[in-house]
């Protein structure tokens, strides 16, 4: 209570470049905060919804089985990355084996069979989707680490504003009395101390969201990885 009496006369004699930048401070204390809470919704579903992809996808007897079976109708996170390869994967095969495959049948001569640069093709269109991916995954990162970045920046400008003007009240006073300049100096310390209490936490909450991220983009690129090693595995076979 004592500290936050503190702040409160400090912001209250701070002059009005102080207050504003208090102001600001909390205004983008209020955006970080709303960025963390979303963004950290978001992580926790798109985790949530890797591990289930990745385990519905495991037992699947074959790369395509999935896909043929449940038709993902996804277009983000690591069912849209394999829902694209896929898709791009069946228009490279012939239409007697695109067919058959969809048919679930395994009567006929159709070979599923690509060359090496179809193979590629395929590759690049799986990178393609899942740099998309993490683009989307850090979406909204930015704004967290801009505030983070500012806070105390803004805080270090208020006071550093703050003590010039009140140097300048002594210099004008002529004197350099404890009473008349302290009151000054500890308001104009007020916007460091709101800039620090606004970024430490706020530092904290962002690298634990990056290691969320760094977790699901390992995920997704190890799946990537494993799409395309299995579609080469079980497609490639006309040679070049």
């Amino acid at each position: 209570m004592l500290f936050a009496n503190s702040l409160w006369q400090g912001f209250v004699g701070s002059n009005i470049i102080g207050q504003g930048i208090v102001v600001a401070q909390l205004a983008g204390s209020v955006i970080m905060a709303i960025a963390i809470i979303g963004k950290f919704r978001s992580l926790r579903a798109k985790a949530t919804e890797t591990r289930r992809f990745l385990r519905d996808f495991a037992a699947g007897s074959d790369v395509l089985d999935y896909y043929l079976k449940r038709r993902p109708s996804s277009m983000s996170g690591i069912e849209g990355i394999y829902k694209e390869t896929c898709e791009r994967l069946l228009k490279l095969l012939t239409p007697d084996v695109r067919s058959l495959l969809v048919g679930r049948s395994t009567d006929g001569d159709g070979a599923a069979a690509l060359t090496a640069r179809e193979i590629e093709l395929v590759r690049s269109t799986c990178e393609h989707v899942l740099d998309e991916e993490e683009i989307r995954v850090e979406y909204g990162m930015g704004i967290i680490a801009t505030v983070v970045a500012l806070e105390p920046m803004l805080g270090l400008l208020g006071t550093v504003w703050g003590v010039l003007d009140a140097f300048a009240e002594m210099g004008s006073a002529g004197s350099a009395n404890l009473a008349t300049i302290a009151p000054s100096i500890s308001a104009a310390l007020v916007t460091t101390v709101i800039g620090l209490l606004i970024a430490i936490p706020g530092v904290g909450l962002y690298n634990f969201m990056s290691g969320m991220i760094r977790n699901i983009t390992s995920d997704i690129e190890g799946f990537a990885d494993e799409l395309t090693g299995r579609i080469a595995c079980e497609f490639q076979g006309r040679g070049v």
